[in-house]
């Protein structure tokens, strides 16, 4: 007799696929969000803004921080900070073969 509750619907499925390719992807994706477009090249948008301001994308830019630029700046530093993170945890992942998820090998 088999109790149904402690058998799972579904057997395990283990892909043994490389987990670091996700975590290099995401974290260098955030460094490069996080810290590029979030830091960077939001301080260098309002440092080179003229007395008036400009428009970038339909975003106007002035010569000063407001609490909207210091949110994405803050956001940047988190997401930059968290990218580094997940490079660090795939440095220390074991490796594995790349796999494409859902394809049978």
């Amino acid at each position: 007799m088999t109790d149904l509750q402690e058998t799972p619907a579904v057997p395990p499925f283990d892909p043994q696929g490389d987990e670091r390719v996700g975590y290099f992807a995401a974290g260098g994706l955030l460094i490069l969000l996080g810290w590029g477009l979030g830091v960077v090249a939001n301080i260098l948008l309002h440092l080179f803004a003229p007395a008036g301001g400009h428009r970038v994308l339909g975003i106007f830019f002035l010569t000063t921080f407001g609490p909207y630029a210091w949110g994405v700046f803050a956001l940047g530093l988190f997401a930059g900070a968290f990218g580094v993170v997940l490079l660090v945890l795939g440095r220390n992942s074991p490796r594995g073969p790349v796999v494409l998820p859902g394809y049978d090998y």
